[in-house]
């Protein structure tokens, strides 16, 4: 099963409509996909993840191996309720709290904050191009998710371990996403992240060439009315090295009020009659159009 590729070169020129109809089709059948040629400076790129991986290295490892988790796995064997992963959070905007986690350097601090920058750039314009294939105004999903100081923009890196057991925990339990648009950066080496679709867990190869991954959360869903899925997932954990994961998530901000957007219902509180005698003029014209009317009617005018 082939994990669709979106292209963003190609959305300049001859091949954009093709590569807006792969998105479309990534988002509504899939609910995830990568993506190739997208801007972010590959150097940039590398270096955040070499930076964490030599935090995790100095301050995060020792500190994992001799917690509770690793123990409770010896003594207790199967464990079902915890995730075999060394994570931290890091919010972007509004507000920055980088500079306040213990232990992270400056020079991370200033690679993060410089891919961040660059990130919620694609993110807004993926959330643009969404717009465009879902027939809504293309700033519809940023100014929905835009609280009085905009959307709300974090990162959560995450070490999943060697495992010594790997059939015994998850790296992390099957679940969907919360928020919106969620971008990876993640391994190069080390596989573990599984999708669920079509009744099969679909592993998600390590990402080469500095694709980035990106899956659909539920208020995109909600949003789009669920044209567009939000799809469980789960990353499970390796015996053979340490899976990186750095997920920036773009969110609405806490106080978004996030609805479907009208324009994506179907018409509601109709009278049958009502529908019978706008069909009857509308009859061997599109459907679209006619929904829309309805909609109008159904809305008291």
């Amino acid at each position: 099963m082939e994990i669709p590729v979106i292209d963003f070169s190609k959305l300049e020129g001859e091949e954009r409509s093709a590569t807006m109809s792969l998105l479309h089709q990534a988002c509504e059948k899939w609910g995830f996909f990568m993506i190739e040629n997208h801007g972010i400076d590959t150097y940039l790129m590398d270096n955040v993840k070499q930076l964490v991986n030599q935090h995790y290295e100095a301050n995060m490892k020792k500190r994992f191996y001799e917690s509770e988790l690793p123990m409770s796995l010896e003594k207790k064997g199967n464990i079902s309720n915890t995730d075999w992963e060394s994570t931290f959070f890091v919010w972007h905007h509004p507000t920055s709290n980088i500079y306040e986690i213990q232990g992270l350097s400056k020079e991370l601090c200033k690679a993060v904050d410089d891919y961040i920058d660059q990130l919620i750039e694609l993110a807004e314009n993926l959330s643009e191009l969404m717009c465009e294939n879902l027939g809504l105004e293309k700033s519809y999903i940023k100014e929905a998710f835009s609280g009085s100081k905009g959307p709300s923009v974090g990162t959560k890196v995450a070490i999943y371990p060697q495992c010594p057991r790997p059939d015994l925990v998850r790296g992390l339990r099957k679940h969907t996403d919360a928020g919106g648009i969620i971008l990876l950066l993640q391994d190069e080496q080390v596989p573990g992240l599984e999708f669920f679709k079509d009744g099969h867990w679909v592993n998600i190869p390590p990402s080469k060439n500095n694709r980035l991954f990106v899956n659909i959360g539920d208020q995109i869903e909600i949003l789009s009315n669920g044209m567009y899925k939000s799809i469980r997932h789960r990353v499970m954990a390796e015996k053979d090295g340490n899976r990186l994961s750095i997920a920036t998530f773009y969110n609405p901000a806490g106080e978004a009020i996030i609805s479907p957007a009208p324009k994506l219902l179907y018409p509601c509180h109709l009278r049958f009659q009502d529908y019978l005698n706008l069909y009857s003029k509308t009859k061997f014209a599109e459907k679209g159009p006619r929904f829309e009317s309805a909609k109008t009617l159904a809305n008291g005018h």
